[in-house]
């Protein structure tokens, strides 16, 4: 079901994008917001109408309670109320309709109970764009930024389309001047379209090539798989959630410039880290940003002790695991890397920082199995899956596997490293060599959507 929205809302956006881009150039200055609000909006209600209030009350609330924080914020008692109930509106709101049946499950379990459980639709973005007007009253109650009194301005940075549905989380800060004024000129047009294309081309052309194979040995099921098949299996699974997400955020990226805004990136090269701890410098940028601003730090971050350190790193990774999805994996998941990160924290970095090709293996290795305990939400399935890993089963499955997919693999690595990025900036210089480089990507995208069936962006489930 939520699927099917997000395919409606998805087919809604390419279809309508050259006549929202048309009107939103040509009027004038004072109305472009207003357009990309109204577009926006539009773009949302299509794939789900039924929880556009949710989003409507969380701008609202979160537009008057900040006002109310600027106005009165010497009155620290006021302010104080205001914030935490900005706070727990937001928090309430995804908590309700993410998390609800997981704890009545879990409750059922433990104590013998039939409580009902709600089966609500997850709103369409709600993870995101709850976290972005939390983040923005939290801003004008430290005194960050500034209360915005324009409610279409508000609106229109909460329900940016381009972003809406899987991020990059865009902070306030980052595009209140662009909010007021923006230039689109040749540059900028030119740059959103190479990033716009880019990402439909990591989407399209390489996470749903290397993806089909993982999901090709979910379907065999993992007691008829032999160990390399599953090895071969989990590394696609790894490539494709890599190219799936960096591709939507780069079109996201890409439609920003577009329309005048710069989003900040959300990925670099993830898969070159040498620890854990650089990993998360590198892969869903903004939301460690999040994390690291508006929960680890509120904690205490590192200042109060290493004992205080580890429990705000407990907590933080606890909550970043349990961000992604109402299930026991997600949790466990990132408790996986607060222990990593502990560890690397305590002892193991300088160790790390001197050697040369064992920290990326080490990193890679464990990164390879926790997308494992990222992807297989069911425990048992999760348990046998790990039992196939490590206990050697023979096999010649994975030769059929390999000769179809060797070629979707080595292209899918070869564009995890910065290699790449070197070759496509001597190529950009020259403007016809750069403008042919999109337009076979932009054909081969196109043909493969045509001729292929929905295969949607992984990170819209969260």
């Amino acid at each position: 079901m939520v699927y099917q929205l997000i395919f409606s809302s998805i087919l809604f956006l390419f279809k309508f994008l050259p006549i929202t881009l048309l009107i939103y150039y040509v009027v004038p200055k004072k109305l472009k917001n207003f357009v990309l609000l109204a577009a926006s909006l539009f773009f949302y209600s299509w794939g789900e109408p039924k929880y556009f209030p949710i989003m409507i009350a969380c701008i609202l609330i979160n537009y008057l309670l900040a006002i109310v924080i600027d106005k009165y914020r010497e009155k620290r008692a006021l302010a104080n109320w205001m914030i935490v109930f900005a706070i727990f509106f937001d928090l309430g709101c995804l908590i309700f309709f993410k998390y609800s049946d997981f704890f009545i499950s879990n409750i059922n379990a433990l104590f013998g109970c039939a409580i009902p459980l709600l089966k609500l639709t997850l709103p369409l973005g709600i993870s995101f764009y709850t976290f972005q007007t939390m983040a923005y009253t939290i801003d004008v109650y430290r005194g960050k930024v500034k209360a915005e009194h324009n409610i279409i301005n508000l609106a229109a940075f909460v329900v940016l389309f381009p972003q809406l549905i899987a991020g990059p989380i865009v902070l306030y800060e980052d595009v209140a001047a662009a909010l007021r004024e923006r230039k689109i000129d040749k540059q900028r047009l030119l740059d959103g379209i190479r990033f716009f294309i880019f990402g439909l081309g990591k989407k399209v052309l390489i996470a749903n090539n290397v993806g089909a194979l993982w999901t090709q040995v979910n379907e065999l099921g993992f007691e008829n798989i032999s160990s390399p098949l599953a090895w071969l299996g989990i590394i696609a699974f790894s490539l494709q959630i890599y190219f799936d997400f960096s591709g939507y955020s780069l079109m996201a990226i890409g439609l920003g410039k577009l329309l005048g805004f710069d989003f900040p990136a959300n990925f670099n090269f993830p898969y070159i880290s040498k620890s854990f701890t650089e990993f998360w410098r590198r892969w869903h940028i903004t939301l460690g940003s999040w994390f690291r601003e508006y929960l680890y730090i509120p904690l205490g971050g590192n200042r109060k002790g290493y004992t205080r350190t580890v429990i705000n790193l407990l907590i933080t990774w606890a909550a970043t695991g349990f961000w992604h999805g109402a299930n026991w994996n997600f949790l466990l998941w990132g408790l996986l890397f607060f222990v990593l990160i502990s560890l690397e924290k305590r002892w193991l970095m300088p160790y790390l920082q001197k050697g040369k090709v064992w920290p990326h293996i080490y990193t890679l290795f464990i990164l390879v199995l926790s997308w494992a305990l990222f992807d297989i939400t069911d425990m048992s399935r999760l348990g046998q899956f790990f039992v196939r890993l490590f206990n050697f089963t023979g096999g010649s499955d994975w030769i059929y596997y390999l000769r179809n997919y060797a070629v979707s693999l080595v292209i899918a690595i070869f564009f995890c490293i910065p290699l790449v990025q070197k070759i496509y900036d001597k190529l950009k210089k020259h403007l016809v060599l750069d403008l042919l480089s999109l337009g076979v990507i932009l054909f081969l995208c196109v043909s493969y959507l045509v001729d292929s069936t929905y295969n949607p962006f992984l990170y819209f489930r969260f």
